[in-house]
């Protein structure tokens, strides 16, 4: 056997059946004198001394014979390992002087162009290196011990490299920003604005009292909402956020009770009012006025939080919501009531915080009672201005601002005595303007109101290592309120208030959502063709030759309804001649119409003394007495009237009685 040469051979197995073979058996000698040994064990093969070679057939007629089948497959290879050594060798030194050669000839490349052609500047330890493995390769191929591919040239990462205008290109197309769809809400601002964690449904509220439910699969291009409703009669929708699964609906009005609804938009329940005569809001069992904000707590389905004018923020369960589950007093510097005008709950679910109208932000922990605040921020913003906005980002570290007094701050949890970075001038006119982070939590997301001059509303998206400012886009004609950027479809949806929402995508890097919509075709209308035959009556007619008419009601309905009598209309009015025994009011009321014509009846003329006109009745009431004589005939049967004195009547008669005062004295 050959040094360095191994071979590997059919399994042998010897069972005490006798073989039509002239094989030696085990431990014997064959007719040559030499050594044979079959081996018994599998996985082994044939070792021996100048080893007898059989063929394919011999060893396919034993194996037959004693196992039953010819074999166990093909033959095993034979593998010389200095041969495969060598080869590995050889190859290795190729690819290295083939890799030596297109540097050297990307190098004259580089200095044939010029200036003209940008590349990559290599450092000078890298060029070093690749000399000194240029040298090890040429002296490499005068050794003829050298076994194994040379090492891959070493790169240092942390050096600086100029990056080429196609890497910035590929770099701002990362951004769903490329292609829009425009949905429309109504024809006020988009006030809220949420999308479900699986990213099929879409719901939207507005300053016009309306929440709308939309669905992208649905959906085609007319891009109708499927379900519309109005949660409170004239109040705004401020927020709509789905719970964590996406069963249920917060809708937040500026009504003092928050609505809950399931998934198509079928109310669940409504928060209590609290008793707005006491002075203790820890003792009422809701808020007493209107509301500001409200949140979904992240990990629980059951648990929402709410934020009021009445200076407090309370948590809610779906089980319970006759009575708020926790009450928390938010209080200013000085120890008073303060509006928090915005609410949050941290990533994890174990801070609740708040943003109020003196310009602190808030923060308690879940896990105790909340009377002693964790975390208070005292000037976090410009006291008296509403900070609309207030989220975590993904990492549960830092948390963002956006302020009514046009800045937007970025935060460290860990240390809050001072913010990190701060955008100015950035105009916000609704307190409802929020602020997201990307999710790959790299990048802060705001949108600003429309000033005087300005012609459209601008997308900023900031870098929050370096804050400089990624990509900012001007969208539409109008303001930009709410802003989601959904980290499972990849897509910006963006409340504005000119009543639209526009969802912002990049087909390669999005997926469904506004895709779905816009791939789809406007719908048909099916209309009905029936093919109406007509029909020859006949009234005489034998019953076999009649045509079946259809039993339906509406025509008699109609019929009827024409009838005054069946329908019980009421009379109409009449003219001024009047007629069927109606008086005419000549355009005014009954009333006034008998009043002036008895008036024109009765009308006494008043000619010379009131009394001798009264007096030339007496006569004719005397001898025939009908109203006043009768009921006086037994007591008083006689009629008695003032005397006169020559046409005068008694001066002492005429006297005014002389006060009490006056008989007194």
């Amino acid at each position: 056997m050959n040094r360095g040469k191994i071979s590997f051979g059919k399994i042998g197995l010897s069972l005490g059946v006798a073989k039509p073979t002239d094989e030696p058996a085990v431990g014997t000698t064959s007719d040559s004198g030499e050594d044979h040994i079959t081996s018994t064990h599998s996985g082994f093969g044939s070792f021996g001394k100048n080893q007898p070679e059989k063929n394919d057939k011999d060893d396919k007629d034993e194996m037959s014979f004693t196992m039953g089948f010819s074999g166990f497959g093909k033959k095993a290879r034979d593998f010389d390992v200095d041969k495969l050594v060598e080869e590995t060798r050889k190859s290795a030194l190729d690819r290295n002087r083939e890799n030596i050669e297109k540097m050297k000839l990307q190098s004259e490349l580089d200095l044939s162009a010029g200036d003209d052609c940008k590349s990559v500047n290599v450092p000078a330890s890298e060029k070093s290196a690749l000399s000194s493995q240029s040298l090890t390769h040429s002296e490499s191929d005068k050794e003829e011990d050298f076994i194994g591919p040379l090492p891959p040239p070493s790169i240092d990462f942390s050096t600086p490299v100029e990056e080429s205008d196609d890497e910035s290109d590929s770099e701002e197309n990362q951004l769903p920003v490329t292609h829009e769809l425009v949905l429309e809400h109504g024809t006020k601002a988009v006030s809220g604005l949420a999308v479900d964690p699986s990213g099929t449904r879409l719901v939207s509220g507005g300053l016009d009292y309306d929440v709308r439910y939309w669905d992208f699969q649905g959906m085609d291009q007319s891009k109708e909402a499927f379900r519309s409703f109005c949660p409170a009669d004239g109040y705004p929708v401020n927020v709509v956020e789905y719970s964590c699964t996406g069963d249920k609906v917060l809708v937040v009005a500026g009504s003092s009770q928050a609505k809950v609804y399931d998934r198509d938009g079928i109310e669940l329940f409504e928060c209590v009012r609290g008793d707005m005569y006491l002075h203790d809001m820890a003792k009422t069992k809701g808020h007493i006025a209107g509301l500001t904000c409200g949140t979904w707590h992240p990990k629980d389905k059951e648990e929402f939080l709410t934020s009021a004018r009445d200076g407090t923020c309370r948590l809610w369960h779906t089980s319970r919501p006759e009575c708020q589950k926790s009450v928390i007093k938010a209080r200013a510097s000085n120890g008073l009531k303060t509006v928090p005008t915005t609410c949050a709950f941290s990533r994890d679910g174990l801070l609740v915080a708040c943003a109020c109208d003196d310009g602190s932000i808030q923060m308690w922990d879940h896990r105790k009672n909340f009377v002693n605040v964790t975390i208070n921020i005292k000037s976090a913003h410009t006291r008296g201005s509403d900070t609309s906005g207030l989220t975590f980002a993904y990492d549960n570290k830092g948390f963002a601002t956006r302020g009514g007094d046009d800045t937007l701050k970025l935060w460290d949890i860990r240390n809050t005595k001072q913010e990190v970075h701060t955008a100015q001038e950035l105009f916000n006119r609704f307190g409802m303007t929020n602020c997201v982070f990307s999710p790959s939590d790299q990048i802060l997301v705001t949108g600003t109101s429309l000033n005087k001059g300005e012609s459209s509303g601008k997308l900023l998206m900031y870098n929050r290592n370096t804050w400089d400012i990624v990509r900012e886009l001007e969208v539409g004609p109008s303001h930009i309120i709410r802003i989601i950027w959904h980290p499972r479809l990849n897509q910006f949806m963006l409340g504005c208030g000119d009543g639209k929402i526009r969802l912002l995508y990049e087909p390669k890097i999005s997926h469904n959502g506004a895709i779905l919509v816009a791939g789809k075709h406007k719908k048909r209308s099916k209309q009905a063709e029936v093919v109406v035959s007509q029909q020859i009556i006949t009234p005489h007619a034998l019953p076999m030759f009649r045509e079946e008419r259809h039993k339906s009601t509406r025509k008699l309905e109609e019929r009827d309804r024409k009838d005054p009598v069946k329908s019980r209309q009421p009379d109409l009015p009449v003219g001024k001649a009047g007629s069927g025994g109606r008086v005419s009011a000549g355009g005014s009321t009954l009333s006034s119409y008998i009043i002036r014509n008895m008036g024109l009846r009765n009308k006494v003329r008043e000619e010379g003394d009131p009394r001798e006109a009264l007096l030339k009745y007496a006569k004719a009431a005397e001898e025939n007495p009908y109203w006043v004589t009768p009921a006086y005939a037994r007591n008083q049967p006689k009629t008695i009237f003032q005397e006169q004195q020559d046409g005068k009547i008694k001066e002492d008669q005429t006297e005014e009685p002389v006060p009490k005062k006056i008989k007194s004295e």
